[in-house]
Order: structure tokens, then sequence, then C-alpha cells
């Protein structure tokens, strides 16, 4: 999978004869998992359809700040198109519109949704040999790059006016391979490697029945989801949970047990960065798991159980330089039972979360965290959903390891 899976991505269509391609680049940019809203300048109509376009990408194209056959005169948004992409691609982007885009002008609803965008820009040149190499074209290149906005660079070869030079777009799969070598880049967990387990275990008691907890996963999935896309290679280890697979960057290893979870946490640990146990580990398991289903037979039925190993434990006593973080649910004494725990099993920082908040614990889709550093600083941190908490945790464990 791709690092722009997920994103939302605006690609803008200009008026140039390498705008037939553009069909071939929504394509690549769904299949890698993105979501595409298409904005094409009037005369770009000249080259390729919004039928095409739309049904490729699966929405509405714009190319204007109303709706054509809309009697009421619907208004088209470009500040909330602009603000909803986490990047733009112009791709082509002729000579004409790059010097509008240079200077500032907002003649059509492309240049105004550009104007309004925060995200990244990407810009993909296409023009003829003699254009590209005009002074004018080079200072509009020098410009949008001094404004922070990205060159993805016209290749050489055969052009529409049958010379042949530079000023060939890009073809969609260098662009493509480009913007994700570009994200990648800048990703701040870049080459780092995460071991981050989620889930509850399930303790056999025979074929058929078992001992666990309420734990659903939603809490490990969304920080292996959060590490992945800050561009770390993520191994997450999961007990049984109705999850699907997160995405990029991660790879899942399913297991049942505590013994399997600590027989998995401790193959991979010492390859690791970092380390996020996260998921609810059963303390016990029945001594003697039943070869058959039991019958009921008695009114009472009694389980001799023993100590699971500790995970967390086992890797705080292997640390060499990574970063270890663990979980601590509690429902009384919170702080000082986590801080505990921080000690004893040789933690860099601690979540605690408390069943005794609103809206935190098990099977929900909000949590409310503070985490507890070796350092003795502390940060709390409001009730929010376990994706927005997951980004809080990741950029904690980022700025360690950054240091």
């Amino acid at each position: 999978m791709s690092v722009i899976s997920g994103k939302k991505i605006v690609l803008g269509i200009t008026a140039g004869i390498a705008a037939y391609k553009t069909a071939f680049l929504v394509r690549l940019f769904i299949k890698a998992g993105a979501e595409v809203k298409v904005i094409m300048t009037p005369a770009a109509k000249d080259f390729i359809t919004p039928l095409t376009l739309s049904t490729l990408s699966k929405n509405e194209v714009f190319s204007s700040f109303t709706k054509e056959e809309d009697e009421n005169q619907h208004w088209n948004n470009h500040v909330e198109l602009g603000l909803w992409a986490d990047l733009m691609l112009i791709a082509p982007a002729t000579a004409n519109t790059l010097s509008k885009m240079a200077s500032g002008a907002s003649d059509n609803f492309l240049l105004a949704t550009y104007l309004s965008a925060k995200c990244p820009v990407y810009f993909a040149p296409a023009m003829d040999l003699d254009m590209y190499q005009h002074p004018s074209t080079k200072n509009s290149f020098e410009k949008l790059i001094s404004f922070g906005n990205v060159m993805i660079p016209a290749g050489t070869g055969e052009l529409a006016s049958g010379l042949s030079g530079e000023g060939r777009m890009a073809e969609p799969e260098e662009i493509v391979q480009f913007i994700e070598d570009h994200i990648a880049k800048s990703l701040p967990l870049r080459n780092k490697k995460i071991l981050i387990t989620a889930g509850p275990t399930y303790e056999a008691i025979d074929p058929v029945r078992f001992i666990g907890n309420h734990s659903s996963g939603k809490m490990g999935y969304a920080l292996a989801e959060s590490a992945a896309k800050a561009g770390a290679k993520v191994i997450l280890i999961s007990g049984p949970t109705h999850l699907q697979h997160p995405g990029f960057g991660i790879e899942l290893i399913r297991v049942q047990s505590a013994q399997q979870m600590y027989d998995a946490a401790n193959t991979h640990f010492d390859e690791m960065d970092a380390a996020i146990a996260s998921a609810a580990v059963s303390d016990y398991r029945p001594k003697n798991v039943a070869a058959q289903k039991i019958k009921k037979n008695s009114v009472n039925l009694t389980l001799e159980l023993e100590r699971n190993p500790d995970i967390l434990a086992s890797l705080g006593k292997r640390k060499k330089d990574q970063v270890l973080v663990g979980f601590a649910l509690e429902t009384e004494n919170e702080r000082k039972n986590a801080l505990g725990k921080l000690e004893r099993k040789s933690l860099d920082f601690i979540v605690l979360n408390s069943l005794n908040d609103e809206g935190a614990g098990f099977q929900k889709d909000t949590n409310k965290i503070c985490i507890l550093f070796k350092s003795g600083i502390k940060k709390d941190f409001p009730l929010k959903s376990k994706k927005e908490v997951s980004k809080d945790i990741i950029n904690e464990l980022t700025l360690l390891l950054n240091e």
C-alpha cells in the first residue's frame, strides 16, 4: 500500500494536451487508496471530458463557481474544497496557469481553490520546449517554489509540436512516485520501527470456552495507523478483534493467548526503536485446559488459574536504547498505581486512563488520557476520539525518539 492511502487529493487540470493522461493519474491515485476530487479549467474540457474523470474518481468534477445546470445557481465553495484537501496537484500545469498562480490571479475556480489551499501543493509543468525555457516561465517556477509549492520536473521527449525536448509532463506513474517519495521524506518517524500490542487475549478453558476481557483493540489499531502515517514501519501484534487491517506500513500478527503475544513481542522487540503495549493482556490462564468441552454436570465449576508471563516487564528487562510505552487502565488510586507500573517495568512513559472517566475504557470510540513520564512530567488531555488520542501519543513518542 501507499503513503497516499487515505489522503484527500484535489487534482487541478488545465488546458494542455497532456490532460488526456489525467485519466490514468486519477486511476493510480484511487488504486493507491486516495480520495480524489477534480477541478478543471473551462478550456481543459476540450482535452478530456468531466464525465470520464467523474466516473473514475467517483466524485463530481468542478469547473466553475456555480453548477451550470442549476437554475438556483448553487455556489461551489472553493474555500471548503481547498481546506478539504490533504494535498493539491496541478497537472498538467500550463505556462498560462503557472503565471497566474505566481502572480496571485484568480479568474477561475481552480485558481481560487489554489489560493485557498492550506495543504502542500504540487505542480507538474507541461508545455512546448520554447515555452518551458522562456525566462517568464522560469520566473514562475522560482516564485512558486519560493511559496513552498513543489515542482514535479517535466521530462524530455517528443512534444505535441513535433519537437523533442524538455517540457513533456511527467508520466502518471512518475508523478505518483514523486509525491510518495516526497511525503515519505518529510515524515517524522521515517525509518523507525515500532512494535504495538493491541486488543484482548483469550485464555482457553476448553475447546469452546475462554477467559477474556472487553477490549476491542480500537486504541491499539488507531496507534498503529497513526504511527504508520508518521512514517514508521509497524508490527502490530493483535489479540482477537473484529477490526480490519489498519493499512499501509503495518505488519499484522494475530494471536489468541497471552503466551502467544509474549512470544511474538519478544521475537521482534530487539530490532525495534520503540514499543507500545496497549493490549489488555489476561493476567491469569487456566492451569489445565480440557481437551474436550466441559459438560454441565454440577452446580459449580472450579478453575485453577496460573499467572501469565508479563509481556511489558519482559520487554523492560530487555530494552537497550528503545523507547518503551505502557498503558494503565485503573479504577482507583489511578496515578499512584500508574507511577508504580512505570517504575517497575522500566517505561519511558505510561498512558493512564480511568474507568471512572465518562467516555473512557473498553469498547468506546473515545478516550481520556493522562501521560506520565519517567522524568516526572505529566500531561493531561481532554476527552477525544481514539484516533485523535493516538496522534497525541505518537507525537510524544516522536519527540522522545528524535531527541
